[in-house]
């Protein structure tokens, strides 16, 4: 569904069922209302005008048909009555960062136009600049002042270094959460356990919490901080990734094997597993880099 289809159907649900719409029937005043640009209002109105939902008059102006019967055939206003409310628009935090990774692993590094971007999906700059504004923070696009938005482009040395510290990080994340009496709950990594299930892979989704688990719980800061700052982009990727069965399979594998290490103190294999786990996902982004290539 467009925009533009969702506006239309958005109004004319309300019209028929009487509620009455959520701004004043203006091009400026619904953009605003639905955080989109001028031009898919203007596609839905003239839609629903032609609908006969809507009248214009010859000031310009538009207004609610009242459906009287010289206006309005009885078998149209059935039609309309009967409009279902229609689904949610686009998730635009998702659409964007997918688009924002593509640019990115085929090294389309360069400044981002808002308005460009927004044209291209129909949408409001206030409501792309928001996006950007998310996705900057999780190191998707970067702001420059002066300049706007840059995409960061994928470089597989700066991947090499970062999945280095990463593992660094996390494997000393680990040390010092088993360190701390409670910090590893044993009913927590169960779930994780269960979530890493041959059931959850047949279902095509897995449970990933144990890296970010490990980092909270080893209550240093510094190590939270860089994969604050820095995690951002590549967790995007590897998300994107679509990993196939097979792979699937063997992340959850690999899960498992970190996880029954640390439920059992067996630390020398849990660290092991973690460092191997760490390294192997660069395997995966070198396939997703070749696919989108």
């Amino acid at each position: 569904m467009t925009i533009s289809e969702y506006i239309e159907q958005d109004l004319a649900s309300r019209i028929s069922a009487g509620t009455g719409i959520p701004a004043r029937i203006t091009v400026g005043g619904l953009a605003k209302t639905y955080g989109v640009s001028a031009t898919p209002v203007r596609t839905a109105l003239r839609n629903l005008v032609s609908k006969d939902l809507l009248v214009r008059h010859e000031n310009g102006r538009l207004s609610i048909n009242d459906f009287e019967a010289d206006r309005v055939p009885s078998a149209r206003l059935k039609e309309h009555v009967t409009v279902s409310p229609p689904a949610l628009p686009a998730d635009w935090d998702a659409v964007l960062a997918h688009e924002l990774l593509i640019m990115s692993l085929r090294g389309e590094e360069g400044f981002v136009r808002e308005e460009v971007m927004a044209d291209k999906h129909g949408i409001g700059r206030t409501l792309l600049r928001g996006v950007f504004q998310r996705l900057a923070g999780g190191g998707l696009i970067e702001h420059v002042r002066r300049c706007g938005w840059r995409v960061r482009a994928f470089s597989a040395d700066d991947m090499e270094a970062f999945i280095t510290i990463r593992e660094t990080l996390e494997v000393k994340a680990l040390d010092l959460a088993r360190r701390v009496e409670g910090a590893l709950d044993p009913t927590e990594l169960e779930r994780m356990l269960d979530g890493n299930s041959d059931a959850a892979v047949a279902r095509g989704h897995i449970d990933n919490r144990l890296h970010r688990y490990f980092i909270r719980q080893s209550g240093n800061r510094y190590i939270a901080s860089f994969f604050e700052t820095h995690g951002g982009y590549y967790a995007a990727l590897f998300d994107y990734a679509a990993l196939g069965a097979d792979e699937l399979n063997d992340m959850a594998s690999q899960h498992r094997d970190i996880l029954n290490s640390v439920l059992r103190g067996r630390w020398a294999r849990a660290r092991t597993a973690l460092s191997t786990h760490i390294y192997s996902q660069r395997i995966v982004m070198h396939k997703v880099i070749a696919r989108i290539s």
